[in-house]
């Protein structure tokens, strides 16, 4: 309609005088944003009182919009806007109303002259950064997110912290915040921050610490809880993240962000159906978005639609053409080569000096396997080398550290230690460790094992890691707080950690496999909490495995995987430390040699199957029949026979190779044996 609807009758008018008016308004504005309808009868009865009230007609207006009648708000905002050229808030109203009446292109001039007038407007931020989400402009809409964060800081000193985060000035927003909350220990707001400072960084487990007290102290923000359930999910907490999550949907259903997160929870346990379909929702309503259409490809990818994948990357890139994730992602899939044209489109990128650290470092991975394709195998390398040096910067990993947590386990687990603890731990057979080092064949064991009628292939699943983290924070450390723990406590644990994967397992099967390459460090950890468990080492050449691991950027973790030298350290602890429990407890581990298991398939996988109680079944020599998701950078492989092509690919960047080499030491002639 062209004008305001009639109203019912208003209650009896304000007496006609300023302090009556204004007590009236300033109930409006308090309601306006819980209850619009009393708002409105407020506003109403100003406006008997005071016809020409712009604040009331403000009000007016607003309320309409709330509650969902954007064309009779947008009849009494545009007079009120052009009368008032440098009203704020007026302004924010009218591109507000323009928004929800779908007209972006009048929405956001009138949305940024609102921030231009005044910085501090929260809710004109947030708008701005819905539609430029919508509109595909996800770095935009990131920044206008900042700045809402920013426009709802109260206090004054923490302001400064604010600014350097906006400038991506991160360790000095730190120190700043660190400072603040020590006078300040319990400041929601200090807490926040902090933890969304970490969450930049990657500083996941830090930020879950913050977020859970912030929660705690703020029950009813539901925007902490969504940072929180961000924090457990990039942990891979998923079950946890969705506790949260879930009723943040059920509050706000059409809510992009909770919808997005819980599509991710969903594919980190299994259900990739629901976590697809979620995204196919989202898709129809920001179809100009290419990080969904980013995680919607990775979920193709992962229950193996490949050509619905490869169109998905595709559209990420003709949305964004500097997204290098999207390049990363097509080259990641393993099973085609770049046109001359994509190879010269990301080549033009790595040159571009505005592409951001993050772009850059994936176009070079995808640049070194369009180049490898090609056979140009000393630009692939320079090119694999940039990219890991690109994100070696921002990795904190040091190779002192993991040869100290091994020289640790070896003292502390000696087979007296282990005699001692004979028959602790829960009795379940149910679990199947594979472990060992990335790009050692461990997703080709686990895709052979997920073959059987017994067998539940799942993730790589992190709940050992967290019961060795968890036992790291006591005062006597890990491993050394194992010597600490009675029967009956590894027996809870190792029930725990039965009763926390079942989230993981759909089908009714005897066994199932958990295939984190880091549990190599528990061993001694797995062995007491699950003395009946199954533990594989996958073990490749160290040549192959560690180039394999330098050319390949993972999605989280694996800090040593970016420098040669620090791969070769590595391997060789990784070796040495799985030696020591061949010694100490013979026997226990299971090792498959990669290139064993491609040149006589059939022996390997029958003493595969007899080490893991099982009978032999032929559906395993068909491995790449079974079309169960799989989520690892191998998953299109194992959806082929085994080939020999891969064996010694490393062979052809040998002349770069001689850091890796020293590194190894003698684990480079004894990798092999026991």
């Amino acid at each position: 309609m062209d004008e305001p609807r009639p109203m019912k009758p208003p209650p009896a008018p304000a007496r006609a005088n300023p302090a009556a008016l204004n007590e009236t308004i300033e109930r409006a504005a308090a309601v306006l944003a819980t209850n619009p309808q009393q708002a409105e009868r407020l506003a109403q009865t100003v406006l008997k009182a005071a016809p020409s009230d712009p604040r009331a007609g403000l009000i007016l207006a607003s309320a309409r919009r709330r509650q969902g009648d954007a064309k009779a708000a947008l009849a009494i905002l545009q007079p009120l806007a052009r009368a008032f050229p440098r009203a704020a808030q007026t302004h924010y109203e009218l591109g507000a109303t323009l928004a929800a009446l779908g007209d972006t292109a009048k929405a956001m001039p009138a949305l940024w002259h609102a921030v231009r007038l005044k910085r501090e407007l929260p809710e004109a931020w947030r708008t701005i950064g819905e539609l430029l989400f919508k509109d595909g402009d996800a770095a935009g809409a990131e920044k206008a997110f900042a700045e809402q964060a920013r426009a709802l800081i109260t206090e004054p000193r923490l302001l400064p912290a604010a600014d350097a985060m906006l400038e991506g000035r991160l360790e000095e927003a730190q120190a700043i915040l660190r400072a603040y909350l020590a006078t300040r220990p319990g400041d929601v707001a200090g807490l926040r921050m902090l933890a969304d400072a970490y969450l930049q960084q990657g500083l996941f487990a830090e930020a879950e610490v913050l977020l859970a007290e912030s929660v705690r102290r703020a029950p009813s923000d539901n925007g902490l809880k969504l940072s929180y359930a961000v924090s457990l999910f990039r942990q891979q907490k998923a079950v946890e993240a969705m506790e949260l999550v879930e009723p943040l949907l059920a509050a706000n259903p059409r809510d992009a962000a909770n919808r997005n997160l819980m599509a991710a929870c969903l594919g980190l346990i299994g259900e990739d159906e629901k976590s697809i379909l979620i995204y196919e929702g989202l898709l129809k309503e920001f179809d100009r978005q290419p990080k969904i259409w980013l995680n919607y490809a990775q979920a193709l990818k992962t229950v193996g639609r490949q050509v619905d994948s490869v169109a998905a990357y595709k559209r990420c890139i003709a949305l964004a053409p500097g997204m290098g994730e999207a390049y990363w992602g097509l080259a990641n899939l393993k099973v085609a080569s770049f046109s001359t044209e994509e190879t010269a489109a990301m080549k033009a990128l790595t040159q571009r000096p505005d592409i951001a650290a993050e772009d850059r470092l994936h176009l070079h991975y995808a640049l070194g396997k369009a180049l490898e394709d090609q056979k140009d195998y000393q630009g692939s390398f320079e090119n694999y080398a940039r990219g890991s040096a690109l994100r070696h910067a921002q990795m904190s990993y040091d190779p002192q550290d993991t040869t100290r947590a091994v020289a640790r386990s070896r003292s502390l687990m000696t087979r007296a230690f282990f005699d001692e603890r004979m028959g602790f731990g829960s009795p379940s057979r149910e679990p199947i460790f594979i472990l060992g080092l990335p790009r050692s064949g461990s997703t080709l064991i686990e895709q052979i094992l997920a073959s059987h009628s017994q067998v539940q292939g799942t993730m790589e699943l992190p709940d050992i890691g967290f019961i060795a983290r968890d036992m790291d924070r006591t005062k006597e450390g890990y491993p050394e707080a194992l010597a600490t723990f009675d029967a009956e406590a590894l027996t809870l644990l190792g029930e725990l950690y039965i009763e926390d994967t079942k989230i993981h397992r759909h089908l009714d099967r005897a066994h199932f496999i958990d295939k984190m390459p880091n549990n190599f460090f528990h061993v001694g950890l797995i062995h007491l909490i699950l003395p009946n468990a199954r533990i594989i080492d996958a073990r490749r050449h160290p040549l192959g495995t560690c180039f394999s691991a330098f050319k390949q950027h993972f999605a989280q973790g694996q800090g040593f995987s970016y420098s040669l030298t620090d791969l070769g350290r590595y391997y060789s602890d990784y070796v040495a430390l799985m030696a020591h429990f061949d010694a100490t407890l013979p026997g226990r581990v299971h090792r498959v040699i990669y290139e064993e298991m491609v040149e006589d398939t059939e022996t390997q996988i029958r003493r595969l199957l007899d080490y893991c109680g099982l009978p032999f079944e032929e559906g395993c020599l068909r491995f790449y029949e079974n079309d169960r998701a799989v989520r690892t950078v191998s998953s299109e492989q194992v959806r082929k026979p085994i080939f020999r092509d891969g064996l010694d690919q490393w062979r052809h960047y040998e002349p770069w190779l001689g850091e890796l080499k020293t590194a190894l030491g003698p684990a480079l002639e004894s990798w092999r044996r026991a």
